[in-house]
C-alpha cells in the first residue's frame, strides 16, 4: 500500500476535521454572547393589554394547579383555556373555575373538527378572543402570550417581556422567554423505582434543563445578530398587530400553521413577514422535564419531524428581501439540522471504521504504531463542543453546584445529544411514510400511573 495514507483514511479524516472544526467555530460562536448577558431593567406591563392562551388535551392531572398559578401570576390578564376534545375532565375543571373569574375563557372544540394538532387550537382561542377585541383597539398593545397546561410564569414575567428593549420597543413585535425544568432538584422523580432508575431519571431531567437554559439560550443570544430568534412552545409572546399580519387565508383559520413545529413556523413566518423577535433570559416559565427516554423520545421525534416540515419554506427564505444574508444562512442551518445529524450519524461510524482498519493494515505491513492519537483528537474535538455546557451550566444557572459535578454533566450531556440521532432517525420513518399525527407526550403524573394515563394514543391522534 506504500507509506501514504489511503484514499478512505484520507477522505475520513479530512471530513471529521471539517466537521470538528466546523462544530466548534459554532460553538464557540453561541458561548461569547451568552457568557456576556447581562441582565436589564423591567417595563410596566399596564401599558398591553394580555390574553394568555393554554392548548389543553387531556390535562386533568394539572390544570387546576395551571389555572390557579397562571391567574396568581397574571391577575389582570385573560385566561383563555382551550379544551381540544379532551376525554378526561378538563372542561370540567376549567368550568368550575369560571364561575368566579370573569377574565377566564374555556375554548371548547369538538369533532371532526378537534385533535388536528396545537397550531389549529391556538388558531381557535385566536379567533375567538380577536371577535372580542374592539375595533379601536390598539392592536400593537393587545399581547397574545402561550402557556403549556403544566407552565409556571415567574412573578415579573408580564413586566420583564414589557421591557423598553422588548415589547415596549415599538420595533419588537414577539418576544421569547427562558424555560426552565421545575422537577431539575428532585432527587426521585421515580418514587417507585429503585436508586439506579433515579438516578438514570435525575440524569435525563438535568440534561433538559442544561438544553433550555444554557445552550437554547445560547442559540437564541446568537439569532438576536441575525434576526432570527425563535420562539418556543412554552412562554411566547406575541403581538396582535403581528400575527394579524400572518392571517392572510381564511381557509387556514388563523396565524398559526400546521407543521408538528408550530412554535418555530410562527417565527419563521414573522421574519418572512419583517416582523423583529427578542428573547430574554431575565425571566422565564418552568416546565416539567421528562424522566423516562420513551416519552422523551416521542417528543423529540416530533419536533424532528415538524424541522423536517419547516424546510419547505427555505425557497421563501432564499428569496425574501426582508432577511439580510447571516439570517437566511442560519435560518437554513437550523432547518437542514435533521438532515446533517442523518449524514453525520449514518456515514461517519462508517469512514471511522474504515479509517481505523486501512490504519492498522498500514500500520502492519509497515511495522509502523497505529496514529490513535488523530482517533483521540477528532474524539476529544466530537465530546468538548457538546460537555463544555455542563460547566457554562453551572457557571451562568446553577453557581451553587459543584464543579466535578458540572463536568460530568458535560459528558452525560454528550451523550444525551449523540442519542438525538434516535429521534431524528425515527422523525424520517414517519416523514417518508407521510405520518404527520401529532403525538401528545403524557405527563409525568399520568406516567407514574399508567391505570389513569391518558386516553389519547400517542401515535394515533388525526392526521394532519
Amino acid at each position: 500500500m506504500g507509506e501514504s495514507p489511503s484514499a478512505v483514511v484520507t477522505a475520513a479524516m479530512t471530513l471529521f476535521l471539517v466537521l470538528a472544526v466546523l462544530s466548534v467555530s459554532y460553538v464557540l460562536a453561541l458561548v461569547v454572547p451568552f457568557v456576556r448577558g447581562r441582565p436589564r431593567p423591567p417595563g410596566d406591563a399596564s401599558r398591553f393589554d394580555w390574553h394568555i392562551l393554554v392548548p389543553c388535551l387531556n390535562e386533568a392531572a394539572v390544570i387546576g394547579e395551571t389555572v390557579t398559578r397562571l391567574r396568581e401570576a397574571f391577575p389582570l390578564a385573560h385566561l383563555w383555556i382551550v379544551d381540544d376534545a379532551s376525554d378526561d375532565d378538563t372542561a370540567a375543571i376549567v368550568t368550575r373555575f369560571q364561575r368566579d373569574d370573569p377574565l377566564l375563557h374555556l375554548v371548547s372544540r369538538r369533532p371532526p373538527h378537534a385533535r388536528s394538532g396545537k397550531g389549529d387550537a391556538l388558531n381557535a382561542a385566536y379567533r375567538a378572543l380577536a371577535a372580542r377585541i374592539p375595533e379601536s383597539s390598539p392592536v400593537d398593545r393587545v399581547v397574545i402570550g402561550v402557556f403549556d397546561a403544566d407552565g409556571v410564569p415567574a412573578p415579573d414575567c408580564l413586566d420583564v417581556v414589557a421591557a423598553p428593549h422588548l415589547l415596549g420597543d415599538p420595533s419588537v413585535d414577539a418576544v421569547q422567554i427562558e424555560v426552565r425544568m421545575r422537577n431539575r432538584d428532585e432527587r426521585h422523580p421515580r418514587p417507585d423505582a429503585g436508586p439506579v432508575r433515579n438516578l438514570l431519571a435525575r440524569t435525563l431531567v438535568r440534561m433538559q434543563d442544561i438544553e433550555f437554559r444554557a445552550a437554547v439560550p445560547a442559540i437564541q443570544a446568537a439569532r438576536t445578530f441575525t434576526g432570527t430568534v425563535s420562539l418556543g412552545g412554552n412562554g411566547q409572546f406575541v403581538t396582535l398587530d403581528a400575527l394579524r399580519t400572518l392571517d392572510d387565508d381564511p381557509d387556514r383559520g388563523g396565524p398559526w400553521r400546521n407543521s408538528l413545529l408550530d412554535d418555530y413556523e410562527l417565527a419563521l413566518h414573522l421574519a418572512l413577514a419583517g416582523r423583529r423577535t427578542a428573547c430574554t433570559r431575565d425571566t422565564w416559565v418552568e416546565q416539567e422535564a421528562l424522566w423516562d427516554a420513551g416519552r422523551l423520545l416521542v417528543q423529540r421525534t416530533r419536533w424532528s419531524q415538524g424541522t423536517m416540515q419547516c424546510a419547505r419554506h427555505l425557497p421563501a427564505a432564499w428569496r425574501s428581501r426582508r432577511l439580510s444574508t447571516p439570517a437566511v444562512a442560519e435560518i437554513s442551518y437550523s432547518l437542514l439540522q435533521p438532515w446533517l445529524q442523518l449524514f453525520v450519524s449514518a456515514v461517519c461510524p462508517v469512514l471511522l471504521i474504515l479509517a481505523v482498519g486501512q490504519m492498522t493494515e498500514r500500520a502492519g505491513s509497515t511495522g509502523q504504531p497505529v496514529q490513535w492519537w488523530l482517533i483521540a483528537g477528532y474524539a476529544l474535538l466530537a465530546v468538548v463542543q457538546f460537555g463544555m455546557w455542563g460547566p457554562l451550566y453551572r457557571a451562568k444557572c446553577e453557581p451553587s453546584q459543584g464543579l466535578w459535578r458540572s463536568v460530568g454533566w458535560g459528558f452525560a450531556y454528550t451523550a444525551y445529544v449523540w442519542c438525538y440521532s434516535l429521534a431524528t432517525w425515527r422523525a424520517l420513518a414517519r416523514h417518508l411514510r407521510g405520518r404527520g399525527s401529532w403525538a401528545k407526550t403524557r405527563r409525568n403524573a399520568e406516567a407514574a400511573l399508567p391505570s389513569q394515563a391518558s386516553a389519547v394514543p400517542l401515535e394515533d391522534a388525526k392526521s394532519r
